[in-house]
């Protein structure tokens, strides 16, 4: 996800897509138009980090329970999954334009019932419609604009997805910026989801189906009419032509050829290898921790020691910025570096960025302001697990942060935030106390003196994950497995992405309660190091290949460190891949 969907083009592409602005911007129009399912799908998938601060304050029983702050966030990739397993049958039953009308009534109901929400039950209902609507749109929208646009701007219309995707969540932390101090705060900033959609179902219900899907149903005379104005004249003949050829050779293969089993796809040793590289970079692009950031930026923020919402989010508004930015970048290199290089790249970065958080999380736990008992109007105040702890001298933030009965949190001194400070009850109350004395209130995470280092390596890992591990796991599943199986095994690499993104949302938060920041990022850092691993062995260059050469390239070869090397010929015969 947090990636998206990206295509590869040159930069001549991009200068032709760009002059269609005045050749033929109709097609821009309906790249456009389509186009808007991936800023939503960015949107929605970047606005709940921020809301969810505000949603913690105005329910107590999400501000006092993990699981429910886990399961607000990760019911959205929930539905995504459901929706995008539907969604391949409903694209080909009732049309592209049909699915993305219909998620955009998804968008909508789920905007309204989010915002209206009066308990977390229905902000959960909401958030499983938006779900469904992402899972949908997340695999029609370039769908619709390849369909829909001429070969040579093919590639840069398709790759403006992964830039409006990563756009979404640039702006939905823009969007959360702006309403932090308006009533309703985290309902506008969910609720505005509608208004995209809004525009997104106008402006899609004024356009025709994919020409593509009305040849495939035998409406050939509306598929002409919409190439005619996609094609120029001495191109249209043909493309009709070619079109025509490429359904009737579709519709013959499908049957005469025999069902696609599991069990068939294993047993080709192509598609076998293919599955191995396309599935595994799948899961790695989420378990190395790509959800936890896009998710749940903010918090880590928070949790590096900025007590304050507005802080937690400014500064996560520079992830989000780096990430469009760097979805931007991997255009320009993804086809001169080359695809594996670029993971590699990548993932020392990660492995780097993961190390410095582990750091940074460490060091401020360990050297976490120590809890006095002082004479000042929040005396009456103090929480009652310090007040009848035995070893109360040896408590420091961390600890009281810790406490359960009740909640507890940590006014800062007001002289130097590191120096000893009060545990106090957490409520509004004190809060408004705390705050009232000029001195900073911590219920997330404690004062520290490497929260900058923190901040160092959100910002790195967000700059090496985004043109690497972020766009190039989609695109080596669109180039590496043969045309036949194509549709199969990308929508078996994308349910395994979806899966993969469901784990991590629903338990990173309860992995830091449990085991602490520090631990957690570490693990992610390890699970790096056999990503790493993974792609030296066995993922296969496909830069500048037909997909007949890859799919010879992966039957021939055999899986060796570093490289893919040809076995010789006794070997071929004794080995399996």
């Amino acid at each position: 996800m947090e990636g998206g969907i990206h295509g590869s083009s040159d930069g001549s592409a991009f200068k032709e897509c760009f002059s269609l602005v005045w050749k033929n911007p109709y097609v821009l129009r309906l790249a456009f138009s389509a186009g808007i399912g991936g800023f939503l799908f960015g949107y929605d998938t970047g606005v709940i980090s921020g809301a969810l601060l505000y949603i913690r304050d105005d329910f107590k029983s999400v501000d006092k329970s993990t699981v429910l702050q886990e399961t607000i966030v990760s019911m959205a990739i929930a539905g995504a999954i459901i929706g995008a397993a539907i969604g391949g049958w409903m694209n080909d039953r009732y049309g592209r334009r049909t699915v993305i009308l219909i998620s955009d009534l998804l968008f909508l109901i789920g905007a309204v019932v989010m915002a209206s929400s009066p308990a977390p039950s229905l902000l959960i209902v909401g958030r499983v419609f938006v779900g469904l609507g992402i899972g949908m749109v997340s695999m029609t929208s370039p769908l619709y604009i390849s369909e829909a646009s001429p070969p040579k701007n093919r590639g840069a219309l398709v790759s403006t997805i992964g830039i409006l995707i990563t756009g979404g969540q640039f702006l939905s932390y823009l969007i959360n910026l702006a309403f932090t101090k308006a009533p309703g705060t985290w309902r506008w900033m969910l609720g505005i989801t509608g208004f995209p959609a809004l525009l997104q179902f106008i402006l899609m219900f004024l356009l025709p189906e994919s020409p593509r899907w009305l040849y495939c149903k035998g409406r050939s005379e509306e598929a002409e009419r919409i190439l005619k104005k996609i094609y120029s004249e001495n191109e249209i003949d043909r493309e009709i032509r070619e079109l025509k050829e490429s359904v009737e050779a579709e519709i013959r293969e499908k049957e005469t050829s025999e069902k696609i089993s599991l069990v068939k796809l294993l047993k080709t040793k192509s598609v076998r290898r293919g599955l191995y590289a396309g599935v595994g970079l799948h899961i790695f692009q989420q378990f190395v921790g790509i959800t936890t950031v896009m998710y749940y930026g903010p918090s880590i923020v928070q949790l590096a020691g900025f007590s304050s919402n507005d802080i937690a989010l400014l500064l996560s508004l520079i992830t989000a910025g780096l990430n469009a930015l760097g979805s931007i970048v991997s255009i320009y290199f993804i086809d001169r570096t080359g695809r594996k290089r670029l993971l590699i790249i990548s993932l020392y970065g990660i492995i780097i960025s993961l190390g410095l958080l582990s750091v940074a999380f460490h060091e401020g736990t360990s050297h976490s302001p120590l809890v006095s008992v002082r004479n000042t109007p929040l005396k009456g105040y103090t929480c009652p697990d310090y007040s009848f702890a035995s070893n109360s001298s040896s408590w420091n933030c961390m600890k009281c942060l810790e406490a359960s009965s009740p909640n507890c949190g940590f006014c800062a001194s007001g002289a130097n935030k590191m120096f000893s400070g009060e545990c106090l009850v957490a409520n509004d109350t004190v809060k408004d106390l705390c705050h009232n004395e000029d001195r900073l209130w911590y219920t997330r995470g404690c004062p520290s003196r490497f929260g900058w280092l923190a901040l160092i390596g959100l910002a790195l890992y967000i700059i090496f994950f985004s043109p690497g591990m972020g766009p190039v796991p989609w695109l080596m599943n669109s180039e590496i497995y043969p045309l036949r199986y194509r549709g199969v095994c990308g929508g078996i690499s994308a349910t395994a992405n979806w899966i993969s993104n469901l784990i991590v949302a629903q338990f990173f938060l309860s992995l830091t309660q449990s085991i602490g920041a520090s631990w957690t990022f570490l693990i992610f850092g390890l699970i790096s190091v056999v990503a790493l691993l993974f792609v030296l062995t066995c993922v296969p260059e496909t830069k500048g290949l037909p997909i007949e050469e890859i799919e010879q390239m992966l039957e021939n070869r055999a899986l060796y460190f570093k490289f893919w090397k040809k076995r010789n010929d006794s070997l071929e015969k004794t080995q399996g891949a």
